[in-house]
């Protein structure tokens, strides 16, 4: 019987071992962009469908990662540089009628990148009211299920 418990007891016991290759860490980032200021066509009514006016982008783009960026290799980190080039394609050829509608399409083209799990954006007309310095929305989407 007493054979029999310590054999149980050395069956119950199980050996971790930590994988090197495997982190124990999750790092929760965030990307900041800052009154991003653009001339573009935007707007539902004629005349802002005439001339370009004066619109502003804050993003907060919230991203995870298992493993410390690395300095020599730019794949490793979520790329301010590239958002805003992505935002300034968008928004070259294109006139947009409703803040929301620039904002999905923002929001489509950033969620491409998987590690991006949620994105704040606020974009404002600087110049469409006289008695307000701007107008705008802020809109959040997040993931809402499993990053592949």
């Amino acid at each position: 019987m007493l054979q029999d418990l310590n054999n149980m007891k050395k069956n119950n016991l199980k050996i971790v071992k930590i994988d090197k290759n495997k982190t124990l860490f999750n790092y929760e980032k965030k990307i900041l962009i800052k009154e991003l200021i653009l001339n573009l066509k935007l707007g539902y009514f004629d005349f802002e469908k005439e001339a370009p006016q004066k619109v502003k982008f804050n993003l907060e783009i919230n991203y995870e990662d298992k493993k410390p960026s690395n300095d020599k290799d730019i794949k490793s980190i979520v790329n301010y540089s590239r958002i805003v080039r992505l935002i300034k394609k968008l928004v070259k050829n294109k006139h947009y009628n409703f803040l929301e509608t620039l904002a999905e399409d923002v929001f489509d083209e950033l969620f491409k990148d998987k590690r991006i799990d949620k994105i704040s954006l606020q974009i404002e007309k600087l110049e469409i009211m006289k008695d307000c310095s701007s107008v705008g929305i802020q809109i959040s989407k997040k993931r809402s299920h499993d990053k592949l």
